[in-house]
């Protein structure tokens, strides 16, 4: 045989080895993010942010931001409420919580409330709010969104289901001095004590989700 088509050949053949390692590669990250992570589900943490603190005592829960899972190409990403919503990307995400701990929940009858098309539901409407600023005052109207609103309000109006019930702004501990000065920072003395809220920790503490994954 030709030196030159003996070449070639070797030549393509490593190319189409190299190809097939390739699709390998990519097949068995897809398959490791969707078999850890599925779409929709909910992943917690305490935030590093000047408010999670204040969050974590008034609420009475150790974890003070949540965000919904969401899988494109193999990859994870997080759409999340900080300022302002939008999608990151888990691995950054991850590092943005205290000690980079985090805990992942499911339902626990997702294949029943979570079809093809409530799910294409929820991320159209994810998708929708995506820009929007971060509410600080913790308003229940869609102008503006936090973490947790997003994530109810995604489940409720994209799947027919309510997480938890609903809270008001006097359910909480306001009694704290970190807490304290952060409500008359943001209200100053009208505080709209009625105001509807849902929590991470309300969230977290759900008994329709499980826990599926925590680091």
């Amino acid at each position: 045989m030709n030196s030159n088509i003996l070449k070639a050949l070797t030549v393509f053949s490593i190319a189409l080895f190299i190809g097939w390692i390739a699709i390998q590669a990519t097949s068995l990250k897809i398959e490791k993010a969707t078999s850890q992570f599925m779409d929709g589900d909910i992943i917690f943490q305490s935030s590093m942010s000047g408010q999670s603190a204040a969050i974590q005592i008034a609420t009475n829960s150790k974890y003070s931001h949540c965000g919904m899972i969401f899988l494109e190409d193999g990859e994870v990403y997080v759409l999340e409420a900080v300022q302002p919503v939008k999608v990151t990307p888990l691995d950054v995400w991850i590092t943005h919580g205290d000690d980079h701990h985090y805990v992942v929940k499911r339902l626990v009858d997702r294949g029943e409330h979570l079809n093809p098309r409530e799910l294409s539901k929820m991320k159209n409407l994810g998708e929708s709010w995506i820009g929007k600023n971060y509410d600080i005052t913790f308003e229940w109207d869609d102008s503006r969104i936090y973490c947790s609103e997003l994530v109810w309000k995604l489940y409720s109006r994209g799947a027919g289901l309510d997480l938890c019930a609903l809270q008001e702004l006097r359910d909480f501990d306001l009694t704290s001095p970190i807490v304290s000065r952060i409500v008359k920072e943001r209200y100053g003395k009208k505080i709209p004590w009625d105001e509807k809220v849902v929590s991470p920790g309300a969230l977290f503490d759900c008994p329709l989700l499980e826990t599926v994954l925590e680091n």
